[in-house]
């Protein structure tokens, strides 16, 4: 049943996070000589007038299709690695967050580089304009597979496991931190605010924590549309961006992403709660008492799919 709340908490943060996340493609990888957005407020307002509302939604296909697939893994592998630890500490929290971080990557990365792909196409044109090179997203996976084979498929799989295995860990830490500290009580009326807050502010330092990364997988993963490469490799994109850009290069789309990360998972913990609050009535909020296996628990109903 957690799986199942997981799943459909998810798709919620998904659904509410996913135009914020467009933006932030869009920034991270626009040409730095010829910008097309000035900042996010700009992106969005470019994106409504030229594409419609749709073109914010465009790429949500591939994270839902990947949803319950990563779900299932970080479920699965952070309880299975918080057992083997045996002890709930904050430590033990970030391991385990990191170990579902790192081996979520095989799904996550071919996932994000079709969203990207789709995100980036028909950028700066009318929506009657556009040409559409990639019908869907599995259409996008099986054009790049066709023409790059398995390495194409997988390209920003080191850079994606580089963000994902600690980005995990701070959430899963910065999560355990927050909801203790919070004292999170089964009578509290505040119970859902004081998860809410938590999950959204554990997002926020997740993201934080590996920003730059995400900057570079971006790049890497929108390179080669059109034809044209840029980079040869992870170094390669970080030198030229930081040479064209300066440093201020790995915080572009920053903004978006952290007014993206609040709602996210402020979404999914509030449908994760209420689906388990409807399905489990005879239980109640149990899983918000402080007992170390029922925090545990909470952990994992709470965690959503991808930071």
């Amino acid at each position: 049943m957690d799986f199942v709340a997981g799943c459909i908490g998810g798709a919620a943060g998904v659904l509410v996070g996913h135009p914020f996340d467009t933006v932030k493609v869009r920034l991270q990888v626009q040409s730095a000589d010829k910008p097309l957005y000035r900042g996010t407020i700009h992106c969005f307002q470019s994106i409504i007038k030229q594409e419609s509302m749709l073109g914010l939604y465009k790429g949500i296909g591939s994270p839902m299709m990947g949803l319950t697939f990563i779900n299932a893994i970080v479920f699965g592998v952070q309880g299975n690695t918080m057992r083997l630890l045996g002890q709930d500490t904050p430590m033990n929290q970030f391991l385990a967050g990191a170990a579902a971080g790192s081996i979520q990557c095989v799904i996550c990365c071919p996932m994000e580089l079709a969203k990207t792909r789709m995100q980036m196409q028909g950028t700066g044109e009318k929506k009657s304009c556009t040409r559409k090179v990639y019908k869907n997203s599995l259409d996008c996976l099986a054009r790049i597979y066709q023409r790059e084979g398995l390495r194409g498929v997988n390209r920003g799989m080191v850079t994606t496991f580089i963000r994902e295995t600690p980005g995990f860990g701070v959430y899963f830490l910065a999560y355990d931190v927050l909801t203790r500290s919070l004292g999170c009580e089964p009578e509290d009326p505040y119970m859902i605010p004081k998860l809410l807050f938590a999950g959204g502010m554990s997002g926020i330092a997740s993201w934080l924590s590996t920003y730059p990364v995400d900057v570079i997988k971006s790049r890497l993963q929108a390179d080669g549309v059109g034809g044209k490469f840029q980079y040869s490799s992870i170094m390669d994109c970080t030198r030229k961006s930081i040479e064209r850009e300066g440093w201020r290069v790995f915080t572009r789309g920053l903004t978006s992403t952290l007014l993206r990360a609040f709602p996210v998972n402020a979404a999914t913990f509030a449908t994760v709660t209420l689906f388990l609050m409807y399905v489990r009535q005879d239980e109640g909020p149990k899983d918000c008492e402080p007992a170390p296996q029922h925090h545990a628990a909470l952990q994992q109903q709470g965690q959503p799919s991808s930071l």
